[in-house]
């Protein structure tokens, strides 16, 4: 993949940003579609296209609401959400002025604003970015990743998570986070009430409801499973660019290469959220729920192999 100028990368992702914003609420509102198609039958067991139409015209105003609120809350919240699923506490500067410097001097070259800097205190080797606007923006370490890799090595990492937030990419990220979020959590609804509805209490549904959840749950699912493959092809995309707007910044892509193949190693940081986990420089679906898909594992991994990217930069 050839690098692309940064001005050219923000307003690709400004563009992805707004499609996003169009592309996941059609998907949900299709969902419900379906969902009000394949449960809308006469009286005489046919699908009854004219009244699930109407019923779903009724339903957009709600569904829209409720997906507009969601949206709202776990964005402007997101930030609070990550310091409390990772730990993060704010890096002290007198007691790592090796890290500050580097942090400073990478941003005065490209001209950006000094982010934040945190950390969290973990053996393993790993290091994510955070913030919705530049003024706003964070840079968390592990203190593994501090203490095991060498100047160079630890500037490309601290260069890599520049470039995310220069490329505007945590916007992006966190949009497809949030309505990723939304039909995981109707899956996780649609599932309990399927289950307790069925067996819990000793009571029964009756055969329309059971049905009806029978069709949310699966429908759901559903678009559940395609907007994370959407979300990791995205993901795994500003990965390379960043690996690569790093090897610009430092000039040192050997530096990069050489932090990931410590970082490959010993890279698992136990946090509360996948989600966030999915954030941090190297993941893979190992760490996640998304091992459990085996071969088909690389489909929802959220970076690309770690071995493609040190190829990758080796070739610079």
């Amino acid at each position: 993949m050839a690098f692309v100028g940064i001005h050219t990368q923000i307003k690709r992702n400004n563009r992805k940003s707004i499609l996003l914003l169009i592309a996941f609420p059609l998907l949900i509102l299709a969902a419900v579609f379906a969902v009000v198609y394949f449960t809308s039958y006469d009286q005489d067991g046919n699908l009854n296209t004219d009244f699930a139409v109407q019923a779903f015209i009724q339903a957009i105003p709600f569904v829209t609401v409720v997906v507009v609120v969601w949206f709202l809350i776990a964005y402007f919240a997101h930030g609070k959400m990550i310091s409390m699923a990772t730990g993060s506490k704010p890096l002290e500067r007198k007691e790592n002025m090796r890290v500050y410097n580097l942090v400073e001097n990478l941003c005065m070259s490209v001209g950006m604003t000094m982010p934040k800097v945190n950390i969290i205190e973990s053996d393993a080797l790993n290091a994510f970015a955070s913030g919705l606007k530049e003024k706003d923006a964070s840079v968390t370490l592990t203190r593994g990743i501090i203490e095991k890799l060498e100047d160079d090595e630890l500037e490309g990492v601290i260069a890599h998570e520049l470039m995310h937030i220069r490329n505007r990419d945590i916007r992006l990220l966190v949009v497809t986070i949030v309505f990723v979020g939304i039909l995981a959590f109707v899956v996780q609804i649609a599932f309990r009430s399927f289950l307790y509805g069925n067996i819990g209490g000793g009571r029964r549904r009756d055969k329309g409801g059971g049905q009806l959840m029978i069709v949310i749950l699966v429908v759901s699912f559903l678009a559940y499973l395609i907007s994370m493959v959407f979300k990791f092809a995205l993901s795994r995309k500003r990965e390379y660019m960043a690996d690569s707007g790093a090897a610009e910044m430092t000039r040192k892509p050997w530096a990069l290469a050489s932090a990931l193949k410590k970082i490959s190693v010993n890279h698992h940081v136990k946090v509360k959220s996948e989600e966030v986990q999915q954030m941090f420089i190297e993941n893979t679906p190992k760490d996640t729920s998304a091992g459990l898909f085996g071969g088909l594992g690389g489909l929802f991994s959220t970076h690309p192999p770690i071995e493609k990217r040190i190829e990758f930069l080796e070739q610079f």
